[in-house]
């Protein structure tokens, strides 16, 4: 029979090589202090700009990772609303992103106060409004219990099932849960960013929650990073490198769940994923950059409530080929007003008329 690493009778007593650590770490501290150094001598509008970005591509991959897809424009609009950013044109947001959103800010905007039992519930009542995960009622804002058989993460068909990994029985959670929480509050001599890849394991391990582990365990992660650089403000995101690399972090979480004590290769993987993640921060800055280059270029040209809004739509990373029939649905205007707005825009070269044509016109930026 599979043991996992939460049955060893020395749990949850972590250890890892030092050695063979201090290199990786040494230089993802020394990036993640460049970084921070380096928004600090920002404006405060980018680096509001900034944040919102990273934040956004937070909520969305770390949701794809457990394969949902939210909705780009209402999550973006969220976030802004209750950071009190005026980015214009902002779309509704249904409960579900609303509670997401939510969650996310609570830990990044309010990353010194202490997590309790009770705010770990409040995150996974706001994640599942309806009480549903799809179809399937779920207990919502308590921890599991063990009614229909024991927490196990499977994968393939009916029938010919993979059991990845198994959790701790629904009686232990009151235990698990407070000695975690005693841990991650306090002033464990132990480095922060190291810190954020222990309290992800072992959260993940513990599996309290009917569902939604995974992105609370991803949550605490930006929690615990955001005390290690002591800002709520977010220069990159680590669920957006997560995303790219699913199916090594999948990998590594159940070989480390199903080994001993000794998590230097988590560790390892955890420093690896961060410092790339960092990399991703100079595409989303370039981003940012670029945005507001545009605008300062633009800074005396008029443009209609429309136009405004659909640029910005396109700079923040429109998905898809913009048609007129998709400029028509999203301003809530006629095809002959949206074709109007875009030959404007034609004809004083911001956009460009992609090579094919008919009904398959569609439209694009010219970069700078």
């Amino acid at each position: 029979m599979t043991s996992y690493i939460h049955e060893l009778p020395d749990w949850p007593k972590f250890c890892w090589d030092v050695s063979r650590l201090a290199e990786s770490l040494a230089a993802v501290r020394h990036r993640q202090g460049r970084l921070i150094g380096r928004m600090e001598t920002l404006g405060f509008p980018l680096r509001s700009e900034a944040t919102l970005e990273n934040l956004t591509q937070e909520i969305l991959k770390s949701s794809e990772i457990e394969g949902e897809v939210l909705d780009r424009e209402q999550v973006r609009s969220s976030i802004a609303r209750r950071l009190g950013m005026d980015i214009g044109g902002l779309t509704a947001a249904d409960r579900h992103v609303e509670g997401v959103v939510e969650m996310m800010l609570d830990a990044t905007q309010k990353f010194a106060e202490p997590l309790t039992e009770e705010r770990l519930y409040d995150w996974h009542a706001a994640m599942f409004p309806t009480g549903r995960s799809g179809m399937t009622r779920i207990k919502v804002g308590i921890w599991r219990d063990d009614a229909s058989g024991p927490m196990q993460v499977v994968s393939g068909p009916i029938g010919r099932e993979r059991v990845h990994y198994e959790a701790p029985r629904a009686s232990l959670l009151p235990k698990e849960t407070k000695a975690f929480l005693d841990w991650f509050n306090g002033g464990a001599a132990i480095d922060p960013v190291l810190k954020a890849a222990v309290a992800h394991l072992w959260f993940v391990t513990i599996h309290p929650f009917d569902d939604g582990n995974g992105r609370i365990a991803r949550t605490i992660t930006d929690m615990a990073l955001a005390r290690s650089e002591q800002t709520a403000q977010r220069f990159y995101s680590m669920s957006a490198q997560i995303r790219q690399e699913r199916n090594a972090y999948y990998d590594i979480l159940e070989r480390t769940q199903k080994a001993d004590l000794d998590i230097t290769l988590w560790l390892e993987w955890f420093l690896g994923c961060l410092d790339r993640a960092f990399d991703g921060a100079e595409t989303t800055l370039a981003k940012v950059f670029g945005k507001a280059r545009f605008w300062e270029r633009h800074a005396g040209a008029a443009f209609n409530d429309r136009q405004r809004d659909m640029l910005n739509r396109l700079l923040n990373g429109f998905e898809g080929k913009l048609t007129t029939s998709k400029w028509a649905a999203i301003e809530k205007c006629s095809q002959d007003t949206a074709l109007r707005d875009i030959d404007d825009l034609v004809g004083r070269d911001i956009l460009r008329k992609e090579p094919a044509g008919g009904r398959s016109t569609s439209y694009a930026l010219i970069g700078p």
